[in-house]
């Protein structure tokens, strides 16, 4: 029975050093998960696992991209406002998530101000309306006399309810004076692969998941939504040359959970400050279309405040609202 006691009294002692020396280990000391809340194939699904590895040699651990898509985002989003807050679970996040479901969702589930610590901007993209390769819709023009020819039945596929691809439809419907009907999905990869096969007429993608397609002349590039032309396709016109009040981009960043330690969040910006130079890193994500000009981390979150109130007014005109 000593002997026994003596044993039990050792490994409680071994286990209680072990876990005061793993407390004391210096973050990172294990594996970083750094979550996408939408489906494989997305921008920022694209621009994790195109840094992911540059960060962990940065960061000096693995970073693990987990997609936990849903709701729009929301399931994702929720999972790393409810998670420890030591650094090791991290969002990265569009736009469309953090500041549109708030005012789409009664109840999204967090709150995008009061729940996460903004710690790295990565940069912005534009969504780019594209058609099948044989289709007739080759251009705007073409686009808006087709609407306005039989109205309520040309469609536009999108991301999902609320997504910046569906609001750009509407901007646009109300911008022309049209009634196009909006098609939503589960993600942009479905909505593509349906414009692939002539399920659908039309699509708003974001430019990095549509740009291969361009490309390889499996999509016609229409026009893209950003205020002037990205240096990635100059050739696409944008929307706003026709419509100047059409332009939204999609903008892509890191965010931890409200009360993270202040020394893994410092950690981290520090790493992704080193990620964004790489000329290697820089040109890939450029190659996708993605706009660097930077945004400080103390400016991230009143970029958030600001694109809140932008698109809580853009919802309220389109009347999109989700449960």
């Amino acid at each position: 029975m000593v002997k026994e006691a003596l044993v039990k009294v050792a490994v409680a002692v071994t286990l209680f050093y072990a876990s005061l020396c793993a407390f004391a280990q210096p973050y990172p000391n294990k594996p970083v998960n750094l979550v996408v809340p939408q489906t494989a194939g997305g921008t920022n699904d694209i621009v994790a696992r195109l840094i992911a590895s540059s960060l962990g040699d940065a960061l000096g651990a693995s970073i693990v991209v987990e997609n936990r898509p849903g709701a729009g985002g929301n399931i994702g989003t929720q999972s790393v406002a409810r998670s420890a807050k030591d650094g090791y679970t991290l969002l990265l996040t569009i736009n469309s998530a953090q500041a549109i479901n708030p005012a789409l969702y009664k109840n999204p589930g967090f709150d995008p101000i009061n729940d996460f610590v903004p710690l790295y901007y990565i940069g912005a993209t534009p969504y780019v309306l594209v058609s099948p390769p044989n289709s007739p819709l080759k251009t705007l023009a073409d686009v808006i006399a087709t609407a306005k020819k039989k109205p309520g039945e040309l469609s536009y596929a999108s991301a999902g309810n609320g997504t910046i691809s569906h609001l750009l439809g509407a901007m646009l419907n109300t911008s022309a004076g049209v009634d196009m009907q909006h098609i939503p999905y589960k993600g942009v990869a479905p909505a593509i692969n349906d414009v692939l096969g002539g399920q659908v007429p039309l699509a708003f993608a974001s430019l990095p998941s549509a740009l291969n397609y361009i490309k390889l002349g499996r999509l016609q590039a229409i026009a893209i939504s950003s205020a002037k032309r990205s240096s990635a396709a100059p050739e696409i016109p944008t929307l706003a040359e026709t419509y100047p009040d059409c332009v939204g981009e999609v903008w892509v960043a890191i965010f931890a959970p409200a009360g993270t330690n202040p020394a893994a969040i410092q950690k981290i910006q520090s790493a992704m400050k080193k990620v964004l130079i790489m000329p290697d890193v820089r040109e890939k994500l450029m190659a996708q279309g993605l706009d660097l000009t930077p945004v400080p981390p103390e400016k991230l979150g009143s970029l958030l405040k600001d694109e809140l109130a932008k698109w809580a007014r853009i919802v309220k005109a389109s009347g999109a609202q989700l449960d």
